[in-house]
């Protein structure tokens, strides 16, 4: 059987650099090997860029494998949210894939649950408040956003678990979206991060933004889409202070989550 903990792919070497570092973090508390292979996108990323070890993406990886005669898979979904949505679209890809290939069985363990999450955002908040030196400051918990109602319940229950959890230790805490479609009938992605940060309340002094992804590329991390829009609310409003926490993926309680679900579907074993 071969595992891999699988995300959804970057052009940018950080984030498969993060996808790399959590395998090899699961692995070792699973006591099993685990390779890192992204779903798509990573395999565009210059090989240089990671070491010389070109990224892994999931069809050719899987297409290998199976020429070299492996039979069995055991995904680990390292996804926010690897239900709705993206969960059937990879399920699809990998139905698709088995009849390309002849055949192979695929199993897909469970992931980050809602109160993993709320347990990672609540000490990524308070880490961020005493590096920083603040007393009770608001709190955005932003995601990617998009056209995915699950998703955003996801954040939204996320969020409100995390502002009981943090209670005192914080002030107004609200869940925003990083960019959401245009025209009616997505207003469960909104607010948009812009436009909290306008808000009453976290319009000035300090704001610990706490993104909702696993891993620094494009959207997140440094000079990223997230820092970009603070940057521009802080130029808006002089007396904004915007204090990002760490981000979600490599948090010990994520890694640890993950090598329990893999344990658990090794236990279980691959549906004949």
């Amino acid at each position: 059987m071969k595992i891999a903990l699988v995300d959804n792919g970057s052009v940018e070497a950080a984030a498969h650099q993060c996808l790399r570092s959590a395998a090899s973090a699961i692995g070792a508390r699973a006591d099993v090997p685990i390779e890192a292979v992204s779903w798509r996108h990573s395999g565009r990323i210059p090989a240089d860029a990671l070491k010389g070890n070109a990224a892994l993406t999931l069809a050719p990886w899987i297409r290998s494998q199976v020429s070299s005669g492996e039979r069995e898979f055991l995904l680990v979904p390292y996804f926010i949210s690897p239900q709705g949505a993206i969960g059937s679209s990879l399920r699809r890809d990998l139905a698709a894939l088995q009849e390309d290939t002849g055949g192979f069985e695929f199993s897909i363990s469970e992931g980050l649950s809602r109160q993993s999450l709320c347990s990672i955002v609540s000490d990524r908040v308070r880490e961020t408040s005493r590096s920083a030196g603040l007393q009770r400051p608001p709190v955005i918990v932003v995601d990617h956003g998009g056209p995915s109602r699950p998703s955003a319940e996801i954040r939204d229950g996320v969020a409100e678990a995390a502002r009981a959890e943090l209670g005192g230790d914080i002030g107004p805490l609200v869940a925003a979206s990083m960019e959401s479609p245009d025209g009616p009938g997505f207003e469960f992605s909104r607010p948009l991060l812009g436009e909290a940060l306008s808000a009453p309340g976290f319009d000035s002094g300090d704001v610990v933004i706490a993104p909702l992804f696993l891993s620094p590329g494009r959207h997140a991390g440094p000079g990223g889409d997230l820092e970009v829009i603070a940057r521009a609310a802080q130029a808006r409003a002089p007396r904004l202070r915007c204090h990002f926490t760490g981000l979600v993926g490599l948090h010990p309680t994520a890694l640890e989550t993950l090598a329990r679900a893999l344990v658990a579907a090794l236990r279980v074993g691959i549906p004949s």
